[in-house]
């Protein structure tokens, strides 16, 4: 299943981090480019430092 989200640079970073860690290494990709249209990343807001 591939899902498609738009985050800012430093939630994207964790994430993958996090993802990595616990899950597939290989299952997150980041695609640069224009992301609008694109839903923002679920609880991104959890992978973003204070």
């Amino acid at each position: 299943m591939i899902l498609d989200f738009i985050a800012r640079a430093s939630a994207a970073e964790q994430f993958i981090e996090d993802h990595r860690t616990h899950h597939y290494v290989d299952s997150v990709s980041v695609i640069p480019g224009d992301g609008r249209g694109l839903p923002r990343l679920p609880n991104e807001e959890l992978y973003v430092g204070p």
